[in-house]
């Protein structure tokens, strides 16, 4: 039987199943390479204010994430996903679809414009849009990447597929409770990333590609960081910038949830078709 037989086989049945054991084997290599990570760094890290230096910024948050990336690309190319997962939407998106997207843009304006840009210095702002990218490509990768992709091809509706990969990612994000992070910080986070989860979802949609959500993803994490000042901080009101950037993020929560509710179509069987 030839390697790429085996592929084919091992991939026959995909399911929702499949999709959560990926997720969870991830956030085990994670954390895992997390710990590695932190211990062998820890001269680098400062554990009080992991935001308070570029060295520690990077070692303990951008290159473990990296590192998942690293093993998600070859998870991809070994099931023979990749280029499926990067071409072009197998279904497009409706106009009303545009208001996920949208809002998450305006988000991010307003993060910008509500950011004391003088209590950073200029390698913390450069380490945050490392640890931006590296966020956007593994996260948009594991789940509107892969996670939507086996959910497709086990024949699911874009509704279910919708609301369970961005479920699945506002799930990862409960991981943050083994840091110590407080229960209410943790459900709120779940509660926002759900919503996030599923504009991105609404951006690949309309957009017809992937990169669209892993760039808006990628803008996201460090502007939110910036304006907040710290990890899973709210964003304060203490400027215009600031409160608008609050206003927006509680409309994005209401519109995300609406939005799973209306989803419709579902990608044909020949489309979602994994090749031998």
């Amino acid at each position: 039987m030839t390697h790429q037989r085996v592929e084919a086989v091992g991939w026959r049945r995909p399911s929702a199943w499949m999709a959560i054991g990926l997720i969870v084997a991830y956030l085990v290599f994670y954390l895992l390479v997390g710990w590695l990570i932190t211990t062998i760094f820890a001269g680098e890290i400062d554990t009080d204010n992991v935001l308070s230096s570029a060295p520690s910024i990077l070692f303990a948050m951008a290159l473990p994430i990296a590192i998942g990336a690293i093993a998600l690309l070859i998870v991809t190319v070994r099931l023979g996903l990749l280029g499926k997962i990067f071409g072009p939407q197998p279904i497009r998106g409706r106009g009303w679809m545009w208001i996920g997207p949208v809002l998450v843009v305006a988000a991010i304006i307003a993060h910008l414009t509500g950011t004391d840009w003088s209590s950073w210095t200029g390698g913390q702002i450069a380490a945050m849009f490392v640890l931006g990218g590296c966020v956007g490509i593994a996260e948009e990768f594991a789940t509107r990447g892969l996670v939507v992709q086996i959910l497709r091809d086990a024949r699911h509706s874009e509704k279910f597929v919708a609301a369970i990969s961005s479920l699945m990612f506002a799930l990862m994000h409960s991981v943050n409770l083994i840091s110590g992070m407080e229960l209410t910080t943790v459900g709120a986070t779940v509660i926002y990333t759900f919503a996030f989860g599923m504009c991105m979802y609404l951006t690949m949609r309309v957009t017809g590609t992937i990169w669209a959500a892993i760039v808006l993803h990628a803008l996201t994490d460090p502007t939110t960081f910036l304006s907040s000042g710290g990890v899973d901080t709210t964003v304060g009101t203490s400027n215009s910038g600031s409160a608008i950037a609050a206003l927006i993020t509680i409309v994005l929560v209401v519109f995300g949830f609406v939005a799973a509710l209306l989803v419709r179509g579902k990608v044909e069987a020949a489309q979602s078709a994994p090749a031998a």
